[in-house]
């Protein structure tokens, strides 16, 4: 094959392989930081005082995952697709702000209306957790934006930074707490409130990057040139596998970004229900308090790599809808194919690890009374497995425009899943929740791929 659009081709799928690989090390590196912090935490504080700290980073991030994501994840795919069809520049940003700053508002009213119930009934009237949680979601607004701004624009070495300034700067909190600078539970929960703000400083960074006034037309006009040059091209061949680029595809209104984005924030809430319904459910049903803490940390095993393969899928989603609008779809299966088959061998490798030295392990990084079994381990590494491949054929969905039938798929296995843990199948809450993750995640798995085959 030759022309512009088999020269545009190899440099899209180097871009996407080199971009996964460099936000995969920066948010690996987040990941086990993030891990380091809760670490530092479980032995710093006692149970009660480690479950608050635990129950307050799953609300602020089912809080901010459900409201803010689906606005990276709008700006992501919007900004990709527009820089596909040679638009460069003038990127519509109006209706992501409309929409992040309405959710931001409507969470402040919510969380404010209800200060009672959450700071007495679920920080058992610890004040400064309730402050520390508002501030934090409502910091988060900008950072998520910044986040999908610079995904769609495929600068992944400024977003792993991001990412990485934020876990980074909240483990300094904990250890500060450590070294005795600061002491107790609010001083280790500020973290989670400054993270936000110190992640902020990558943005002036990724301005400094942008190009001129004059080198962005020049750029569009070869972009555009070169996209319909191969779009006549493939419609001669007769291949259909190809489309022509329309500026008129690109843009945003209201009420398709509005049902974009309330797609994706059912997907975002029962992703988080898959990860924390556990943890609350536990802490409502358990005779024990503590054992929230316990299933918050075996629920880690699937966080961090979650957290990783967030990176894979960060920039998958560009990848993708910038290969729906240029190119053909055969490339974009391929890149799905190739990144579910190294979640199936990382996930294995992951379980096969727990299997050998899971307990062990899990005793040694957190200092509670929990007996950790090595098959429940085991099971969550396979669950987490499923997740991230979920989570691969989420994004594919995304990118074709078929957010409404991934919102089902996700919404109905979280409905099995919090169904699962009320249900009294296994007495155990710890069991319980290990295998429910597994057998949720499959589910998840399954349907995501009977819609992928569809729209395929």
């Amino acid at each position: 094959m030759s022309g512009p659009s088999a020269a545009a081709s190899p440099p899209a799928g180097r871009g996407y392989g080199r971009g996964a690989r460099v936000l995969s090390l920066g948010i690996a590196t987040t990941g086990l930081v993030t891990f380091a912090y809760f670490s530092v935490a479980s032995h710093l504080l006692d149970d009660e005082e480690y479950k608050a700290v635990s129950l307050l980073w799953s609300l602020l991030f089912v809080t901010v995952s459900v409201i803010y994501r689906p606005i990276e994840q709008l700006l992501s795919r919007t900004i990709a697709d527009r820089r596909a069809r040679g638009l460069e520049h003038d990127h519509p940003l109006r209706t992501p702000l409309l929409i992040q700053g309405g959710f931001a508002l409507a969470f402040a009213a919510v969380a404010l209306a209800l200060r009672g119930p959450i700071e007495d009934g679920l920080f058992d009237g610890a004040g400064a957790l309730y402050w520390i949680l508002v501030i934090a979601v409502l910091a988060y607004a900008a950072s998520y934006f910044a986040r999908g701004w610079l995904a769609g624009h495929q600068w992944f070495g400024l977003y792993g930074g991001l990412v990485f300034l934020e876990a980074g700067s909240r483990l300094l909190f904990a250890l500060a707490v450590a070294v005795g600078i600061a002491e107790g539970q609010t001083a280790v929960a500020l973290g989670m409130a400054a993270a936000p703000f110190v992640s902020l400083v990558v943005v002036p960074l990724a301005f400094s990057r942008r190009p001129g006034a004059t080198e962005r037309r020049c750029r569009d006009a070869q972009r555009t040139a070169s996209a319909g040059t191969g779009a006549q091209r493939t419609t001669s061949a007769g291949t259909g596998t190809q489309r022509t680029p329309s500026a008129g595809t690109g843009e945003l209104g209201v009420a398709r970004g509005g049902r974009f984005a309330l797609a994706v924030l059912a997907i975002m809430l029962a992703e988080q229900t898959l990860l924390n319904a556990a943890v609350l459910t536990s802490d409502l049903t358990a005779e024990d308090a503590v054992v929230a803490g316990f299933v918050f940390n075996v629920l880690l095993i699937a966080r961090a790599p979650l957290q990783l393969f967030q990176a894979v899928q960060g920039s998958l989603l560009p990848h993708l809808a910038g290969l729906e609008a240029s190119a053909g779809r055969e490339e974009a299966n391929r890149a799905v194919r190739i990144t579910v088959l190294a979640i199936a061998g990382f996930a294995l490798s992951v379980a096969a690890g727990l299997l050998a030295l899971g307990p062990w392990a899990m005793d040694l990084v957190f200092d509670d009374a929990a007996t950790y079994g090595r098959w429940g381990l085991t099971l969550v590494a396979l669950g987490m497995g499923f997740h991230l491949m979920a989570g691969t054929l989420n994004q594919a969905a995304l990118a074709r425009d078929r957010a409404g039938g991934a919102a089902a798929a996700w919404l109905l296995t979280a409905l099995a899943f919090v169904g699962w843990l009320l249900a009294p199948v296994i007495d155990d809450e710890l069991l319980r929740a290990e295998v429910g993750y597994l057998g949720a995640a499959a589910l998840l798995c399954a349907s995501l791929t009977i819609l992928y085959r569809r729209v395929g």
